[in-house]
């Protein structure tokens, strides 16, 4: 039964990742349920600001209180969880070996991206206007930009670290806080990254697939392909 966060903890790290809020790409949530709709004979309820029982606030304390569990847009575009774990399968997957230099001369790392993924790398950690400011992105390139920000995420060369309040020039916090990214090398550490290494794309594959059926025996075969690779 899901009542609360720590309930959240102990089967997040169990299954070692999950899509952010509900199930409707039938992979697997531990949130199993419409955000839209109350969870039958649960606790929890979304959007109450109730950092217990609100799925919305966990994501906020699992970034500050947790040094082994990401968050941010991995898969279908959208927001979900991976534990450390399971982050070097992934990571071998959506990477292969390569950095960002050799996907952006390649092709496939857009120039949107390699703007944002350049503030990101330089400053360490991000906020989100910071990057938009830094960056010299204007009104106009809004689209590209939130595109360019998920492309980035879903191929885990960024991550989001924290959530941070703008602040006013005499140093008071307005506004809503706003979403804080790291380089997905600062937020693991080299450690990570040999692990990832050391397993093939293949290999690493087979398991997340693996891991999804012991999950949820009926996922569809098309869409595991898609939550795996990104």
């Amino acid at each position: 039964m899901l009542n609360n966060f720590n309930d959240f903890l102990r089967i997040l790290l169990n299954a070692g990742f999950s899509i952010g809020g509900g199930n409707d790409e039938g992979i697997y949530a531990v949130v199993p349920f419409d955000w839209l709709n109350e969870p039958l004979n649960s606790k929890i309820s979304w959007h109450t600001g109730d950092p217990e029982t609100d799925p919305w606030e966990w994501r906020v304390r699992v970034l500050a209180e947790r040094d082994d569990i990401a968050y941010g847009k991995m898969f279908f575009k959208k927001s979900g969880y991976i534990t450390k774990e399971w982050y070097p399968y992934f990571l071998s997957v959506r990477r292969k070996g390569l950095d960002f230099a050799d996907e952006y001369h390649s092709g496939t790392i857009s120039h949107f991206a390699k703007r944002i993924y350049e503030v990101v790398s330089e400053t360490d950690k991000a906020p989100l206007h910071m990057i938009k400011q830094l960056g010299g992105f204007s009104k106009e390139d809004k689209s590209r930009f939130d595109g360019a920000l998920v492309e980035l995420q879903m191929k885990l060369y960024i991550t989001i670290c924290s959530i941070q309040q703008k602040t006013s020039l005499n140093g008071k916090g307005y506004g809503w806080p706003s979403t804080v990214f790291c380089t997905t090398e600062r937020f693991w550490g080299d450690e990570m990254f040999n692990r990832a290494n050391a397993i093939k794309p293949c290999e690493a594959e087979e398991a997340i697939a693996g891991r999804i059926l012991e999950l949820n025996p009926d996922a569809d075969r098309k869409k595991m392909q898609k939550f795996i690779w990104g």
